[in-house]
Parts: C-alpha cells; sequence; structure tokens
C-alpha cells in the first residue's frame, strides 16, 4: 500500500483537549494500529461553532416531535443549526478525498447513534444521532462511517476497514468520468466481496451494471456506489463467506488431488463452524491459486480486502 487514505475523526480521538471539560478520549488502537496506514482529518464541531473549551456541556432533547441540541444547565441554549450548519460546511467543503469517517461514541454532535435523548423535563426517553454526525450521514450516505466503541467489535472493525478501501477505489475509479467499462470492471472485481454481505443486493447491482451502456451513466453510478455501500453496511456472516469460499473453490477444483480438495473443504467447514478464523481458508485458497491461477479468480478483491498487516481477518 503506497497511499495512504484519510479518515475524518472525531478530534477527542486523537488526543486533542477539545472536549467540553478541556479533557480528550484518546483512542491507541486508532492513533497506533490504524495510523499507520491512515491519515486522520480531525473535526471538532462543538469548538468549530465557536463554544469553547471548557464549555457548558450540551445533550439532545426531544420536544415538538423535534430533537435539539441545548444546554444541560441552560435550555436556553440551542445549537442545533449551528451544529447542523456546519456539517453541511464540512460535508461540501471538507469531505472530498475522504474515505471514511470515526465519531465519538454518546456524543450529542457527533455520536453515530444511540445517543441519549432527553425530555425537556430531563428524563432519558429515547436514542439517537448526534446532530452533526446526523447531517453529516443524510448528506454523505454512502460514506463509510463508524464509532470508535464498536471498532472493539472485530466484525465490526473488519467491516469498516473493508468499506473503507472499496470506497477509496470508487473515488479513485470516478477520479474521471465514470465509463462502462470502468463500471463493470470494478464490480467485477468486487463481486465476491458483495456476495458476502448480501446476497439479494449482488443481484441488484449486478442488473444496474447491465444497464451501463444504455442508461443515464451519472444516475447509474451514483446509485451503484450507494446500494454497494448499503449492501457491504451488513455485516458478512461465516455462513455467507463459507458460501464464497465454495464459489472459489469451483475455479480451481479441477487442478486439486482429491487429498488437497479434502483438506480444503474441511478448512471451509471449520470456519463455517467458528473453530478457525476466515484467514486460514484463505491464505490456503491463495496458496492454491499460486499454484493453480485463474485471472478471474485472482482479481477478486475478496482475497485481499485491504494490507493483511491489519491482521483484520485473523480475529473473525
Amino acid at each position: 500500500m503506497t497511499t495512504r487514505i484519510r479518515l475524518g475523526i472525531s478530534s477527542c480521538l486523537l488526543g486533542q483537549k477539545v472536549r467540553f471539560d478541556g479533557g480528550h478520549k484518546h483512542n491507541g488502537y486508532i492513533t497506533e494500529s490504524l495510523g499507520r496506514f491512515f491519515d486522520f482529518v480531525p473535526f471538532c464541531p462543538e469548538v468549530a461553532i465557536g463554544l469553547g473549551i471548557p464549555r457548558p456541556p450540551i445533550r439532545l432533547v426531544k420536544s415538538e416531535q423535534k430533537i435539539w441540541a441545548r444546554g444541560v444547565r441552560d435550555p436556553s441554549l440551542d445549537v442545533t443549526a449551528r451544529l447542523a450548519a456546519y456539517a453541511k460546511e464540512v460535508a461540501l467543503l471538507k469531505l472530498p478525498g475522504v474515505s471514511g469517517y470515526l465519531l465519538k461514541k454518546g456524543s450529542p454532535s457527533c455520536g453515530m447513534a444511540r445517543v441519549k435523548v432527553y425530555s425537556p423535563e430531563g428524563l432519558p426517553v429515547t436514542g439517537s444521532a448526534g446532530i452533526y454526525a446526523a447531517t453529516l450521514m443524510a448528506l454523505h450516505p454512502e460514506l463509510p462511517v463508524e464509532e470508535e466503541g464498536r471498532l472493539m467489535d472485530p466484525v465490526l472493525r473488519e467491516n469498516f476497514i473493508e468499506r473503507v478501501f472499496v470506497y477509496y477505489r470508487w473515488q479513485q475509479a470516478t477520479l474521471t468520468p465514470l465509463t462502462p467499462k470502468t463500471l463493470v470492471e470494478f464490480h467485477t472485481r468486487h463481486k465476491f466481496i458483495v456476495l458476502a454481505h448480501d446476497e439479494k443486493r449482488y443481484r441488484e447491482l449486478g442488473r444496474l451494471v447491465a444497464t451501463a451502456g444504455s442508461g443515464d451513466l451519472v444516475d447509474i453510478g451514483r446509485r451503484y456506489i450507494q446500494g454497494l455501500m448499503q449492501a457491504l453496511g451488513k455485516p458478512a456472516t461465516r455462513a455467507r463467506h463459507s458460501n464464497v469460499l465454495q464459489h472459489l473453490f469451483g475455479f480451481f477444483k479441477a487442478h486439486l488431488d482429491a487429498e488437497d480438495k479434502r483438506e480444503l473443504l474441511a478448512l471451509i467447514d471449520h470456519y463455517r463452524e467458528g473453530q478457525v478464523p476466515l484467514v486460514v481458508p484463505i491464505t490456503l485458497i491463495r496458496h492454491y491459486l499460486r499454484r493453480h491461477p485463474d485471472p478471474y479468480v485472482q482479481e477478486q478483491y475478496y482475497l485481499a480486502p485491504h494490507p493483511d498487516e491489519l491482521m483484520l481477518r485473523n480475529q473473525i
């Protein structure tokens, strides 16, 4: 990997002292492990709209069927509109070239989901995304977004990083106007990744790509990337991964002797049953492909969706 991908991130996760109490929420995994491969573009919406450090804390309040960002101690402090306006500014001017976004869990501005929402009387009533995060995600529904707390789940961590790399490759593929050939090639190389996440969406995307030579390519590209990222937002399961591994096996099984076939099929079963991580059958498939090359399979990003050094498939 020669190019460092850019990720938007809540500033406090990098150790910047921008929290309402003047502190931070430094996340060592992000800075030390992901930091080897990604460049971070920090944002703190509460500081950006002028609330200062330290500052009176805010929370989400549901009133008149709407959710507001208001002061905890001073309910007359309402920063809802300012947070939404800053999110629109970031989405328009500062996110091009950014391939994913890591948000601070639980923040009334930056939380991705399940942020506590209170009644005007101060009682918890529901959960929601923070105002800034909700606006950002609505404006860029295709952008891979995750909270730092969920990165501790190996499946969600691998899912997020996989989505970031897929989206980055799409950004690179569309630096020049999209052509039918570019779209077909992109989809072809990502087929098995999509199949591991959502078979129904896999077939829908295939039908959409088939119209590339006759339809409005700008609209098709927009619909394609939004559908693709929605599909990948559904975490792959062991059963769906096993289905993909069986498909891959079918491409070169004629070149294997009976013992090699039994070994690979047994590993796929062991993976499905949770006895070994995904990297084990993948490694053996890659080994067999070096011995019996198949150009179509070798071009599949499924076999190497992100740098091996991240070891993301060692834990799922």
